[in-house]
């Protein structure tokens, strides 16, 4: 169990945290919707009930939207483009293990199964990790449009006004700066680490070039 835990401890960390603040999300949320709520003269909510809200969905969902585009986009851009320095990218000028043929490859026991089937399946395979982050993010940004359009709805009633359709919403402002918010900020998330990991280290992390590498080594 222990050397499991070990060799699995990268994800394990990283969705104990996803849930802790996750939950914390939903503890707070629930409370400035109740208080929302209050202000205008309508009841609190419970945990339970806030999770069946508009602006739940359009919270979560509007996150996650932005996360899975930039990872999407991110696992694309670094199969074509180099920053010269960066651990973020290939070596610039040199053949990379990652742009090697598949079908040119010598097979073994642990060769993914699409590897040995080759064909149509094969050629999907080869973009598999791009296409499950854009359908992911596909699926994200229907989710907030859906919880968006609930919320939205629920705001224009309260001022007296008509609620709107989720194509309607998608033709809102208020859509499109709640996309774009998080966009840029993930796009500047990751323009930092390409550039900043030309000349900072992380001693240990796979992230960092060896600390004593110099800043113009590309690549792991």
């Amino acid at each position: 169990m222990r050397g499991w835990v070990r060799n699995h401890g990268l994800l394990i960390a990283n969705v104990v945290l996803f849930l802790v603040f996750y939950g914390g999300m939903i503890l707070s949320g629930a409370a400035s919707y109740s208080e929302d709520q209050l202000a205008h003269g309508q009841e609190a909510v419970t945990v339970f009930q806030y999770l069946g809200t508009g602006a739940f969905a359009e919270a979560t969902f509007e996150n996650w939207e932005s996360e899975f585009l930039q990872m999407g986009m991110y696992v694309v851009l670094t199969a074509y483009l180099f920053q010269k320095g960066s651990s973020e990218s290939k070596p610039v000028g040199k053949d990379a293990p990652q742009a090697q043929d598949p079908r040119t490859a010598k097979q073994g026991p642990g060769t993914p199964w699409p590897v040995r089937r080759g064909g149509w399946v094969l050629k999907v395979y080869e973009h598999s990790l791009s296409g499950l982050f854009f359908i992911l993010f596909l699926g994200s940004m229907a989710g907030h449009a859906l919880g968006g359009a609930a919320e939205y709805s629920e705001e224009q009633l309260a001022h007296g006004q008509q609620p709107v359709t989720v194509l309607e919403y998608l033709g809102t402002a208020q859509f499109w700066f709640e996309s774009f918010q998080n966009w840029q900020s993930e796009f500047l998330a990751v323009a930092v680490i390409v550039g900043a990991s030309v000349y900072l280290r992380e001693i240990r992390s796979a992230e960092s070039k060896p600390v004593a590498e110099p800043h113009y080594a590309t690549g792991t």
